[in-house]
């Protein structure tokens, strides 16, 4: 007995499943994407070293900068120690990181690499010995069932057409009893026709139900091949992503500085220097040796003496102090000049005094005429060293008539070196020549 042909039974559904001939090369790409995503996180690692080594760089750089700005600079005393921690806090750090940079590529990056060749072996031909056993296994286990499901295919084409041939001449046989114009011979033909398509739909259909048949017979054993090649992948599989796990444990006890002994302690150690700064001890310090507190050797008569008649120099007369140092004098005041060598000061760094004065009006450097601003101290010196150009670090407001005066960012001309009591000799873009702190300057690069 024919059965009714539907054209929608022709069309074929695509299916995405595993089972499906071919759809196992997605399980044997996975082995060389296993391969490129090692290759994928070494790259990783690298990028992160790199990094880790540049933030390193910065913060070694960050800090030496800073530490000269805070030891030449005019902070002084036990601030001064806590601002210097701040800064040194970096170097400490900076070597971490250099050291997470090593782990990174020399511990993680080489285990990965070590592996990756272990586990993927290349053949002369291209590709890897895996993936070629891999995709070798699944096209032996799916080789019997493909050839019988194409059988089939071709069965059910075969079956899928008679019927259709059936449907088109039972048509034809129902408009000719319609039409006068044929005699009974044509008649009859129409009726062996339709009898013939109805025997070629039964024999297709026979035929297309034995293939089926006996593909249904083979499908169990084709699954169960099918899923001994695809539980190997699976356990390669399995290794590559154990591994990963392994390995990123390793990365992350690598870049948690958290759990290092060595990052605890300095970010303690910078606390306690920090809250050791003592307002009370800095003031106290400055008035002992900057302020009212210093020992003064107060001008007493003493008699005429040839050596006392010594010039002193532009150069001594400027790192002299406000004052006037004299010889022969006794001391008095609070107390003896005594520095706390824990809390040296920038001031210190740089001061200087004169050890002789001279009363002689016609060598001395401070007479009215300098004083008043008639002549220029710099007029009868020559320039010494090579002119370089400096930029301005901190304001300054000369307090002689012979220093300069400039703001924070102003451009200027270093015209003579450093001396061994911290002043240059330098000249402003308008011309005026004069002295000023070596430390309050930058060279332009």
């Amino acid at each position: 007995m024919s059965v009714p042909y539907d054209d929608s039974v022709g069309v074929e559904v695509s299916s995405d499943s595993f089972w499906e001939v071919g759809n196992y090369k997605r399980t044997v790409k996975r082995i060389e994407d296993g391969h490129r995503l090692c290759s994928d996180l070494m790259n990783c690692l690298h990028e992160r070293a790199r990094i880790e080594k540049a933030y390193a760089q910065q913060l070694t750089e960050w800090a030496r900068r800073w530490k000269q700005l805070v030891e030449k600079g005019p902070q002084y005393g036990t601030v001064e120690k806590a601002w210097i921690a701040v800064v040194s806090e970096a170097e400490r750090v900076s070597e971490l990181h250099l050291e997470v940079k090593a782990s990174l590529m020399n511990e993680d990056f080489e285990k990965i690499k070590n592996w990756q060749k272990e586990a993927f072996h290349k053949q002369m031909m291209g590709g890897f010995k895996e993936t070629k056993e891999a995709e070798d296994g699944f096209r032996k286990a799916q080789k019997p069932w493909a050839k019988k499901l194409k059988e089939v295919e071709a069965a059910k084409k075969a079956h899928h057409a008679a019927c259709k041939e059936e449907k088109l001449a039972i048509s034809r046989e129902a408009n000719s009893k319609a039409d006068p114009s044929l005699n009974p011979e044509q008649l009859k033909k129409l009726q062996d026709k339709v009898e013939k398509c109805k025997q070629d739909v039964l024999k297709t259909k026979e035929k297309y139900e034995k293939a089926l048949k006996e593909l249904d017979q083979s499908t169990p054993q084709y699954m169960e091949n099918m899923e001994q090649v695809f539980e190997q992948c699976q356990q390669f599989e399995e290794k590559r992503l154990r591994f990963f796990r392994e390995v990123m444990l390793e990365v992350q006890k690598h870049l948690d500085l958290s759990n290092v002994a060595g990052y605890k302690t300095i970010y303690r150690d910078l606390e306690q220097s920090i809250k050791a700064a003592d307002a009370v001890e800095d003031l106290r310090w400055f008035r002992a040796n900057h302020g009212p507190g210093m020992a003064m050797n107060w001008p007493q008569f003493e008699e005429w003496s040839a050596d006392l008649n010594r010039t002193l120099s532009r150069r001594e007369k400027k790192k002299a102090t406000d004052g006037i140092t004299l010889t022969g004098i006794n001391q008095t005041g609070d107390q003896s000049m005594q520095n706390k060598p824990s809390s040296v000061s920038s001031y210190e760094k740089t001061q200087g005094y004169p050890a002789d004065w001279s009363d002689d009006e016609s060598n001395n450097p401070f007479s009215s005429t300098d004083a008043n601003g008639d002549s220029n101290p710099f007029d009868e010196d020559t320039t010494s060293g090579t002119e370089v150009r400096v930029r301005a670090l901190y304001d300054y407001e000369g307090q002689e008539h012979d220093e300069l005066s400039f703001q924070a960012g102003d451009e200027l001309t270093k015209i003579e070196d450093e001396d061994e009591q911290g002043w240059c000799k330098g000249r402003l873009d308008s011309g005026q020549v004069g002295l000023y702190p070596a430390n309050y300057v930058e060279a332009i690069q």
